[in-house]
């Protein structure tokens, strides 16, 4: 799957009040993938830290270019850092990876997806907005649904439970597998790798 550069965005809140808890999984996996690409986060003018990284390649070529993305805004302006940094690496949508967390999926459960629609996530709404498109590629990280009347922004605003954990770097790690394989392998290859019962 050949493309320049592609935009690698980590949804979620900053400050340590946010840090650990469902909404900020795609925070986690940045961090994952800049260990993995021994990649630093810079401050940008965007509104934002970001690391431009060599994703891993195969068969001996070169992996793709990428930036990986932190906002620094909160959730509901996201998009806005995300829009200006598209524009700025003359990033397509068909080459921006957004990873969120979704409360329709049950806990550690992957699914992916090309566009869409946002399912009440301020996060990708915001990207939508500001990148005038629903067509970017999505990497959904299951969360579960909040238990009995729970509010749902409470429920992911709140940090996973100790069972979670337990196998939350596990999650993160095969969720950092499945951005890898999105921009080396493409959508198709991917979804059947992990949307497979695991």
């Amino acid at each position: 799957m050949a493309a320049d550069t592609w935009l690698v965005v980590g949804l979620g809140n900053p400050g340590s009040r946010y840090e650990a808890t469902r909404h900020n999984i795609g925070y986690l996996v940045v961090d994952e993938l800049l260990q993995r690409t021994s990649g630093r986060l810079a401050r940008t003018k965007a509104r934002a830290q970001a690391a431009t990284v060599r994703m891993p390649g195969s068969g001996g070529v070169p992996g793709a270019r990428a930036v990986l993305v932190r906002p620094a805004t909160y959730m509901n302006e996201s998009g806005q850092p995300v829009g200006q940094l598209a524009r700025f690496h003359s990033v397509g949508a068909e080459t921006v990876i957004a990873i969120h967390d979704d409360v329709d999926l049950d806990y550690d459960t992957i699914r992916l997806k090309r566009g869409g629609g946002e399912g009440g996530h301020n996060g990708l709404r915001s990207m939508t907005s500001h990148l005038g498109t629903r067509d970017y590629l999505r990497v959904r990280a299951g969360v579960g649904r909040p238990p009995g009347r729970m509010d749902t922004a409470d429920y992911v605003l709140g940090r996973f439970t100790a069972q979670e954990r337990t196998t939350l770097p596990i999650f993160v790690s095969d969720l950092a597998d499945a951005v890898e394989a999105l921009i080396a392998d493409g959508l198709e290859a991917t979804q059947q790798r992990f949307h497979a019962p695991r």
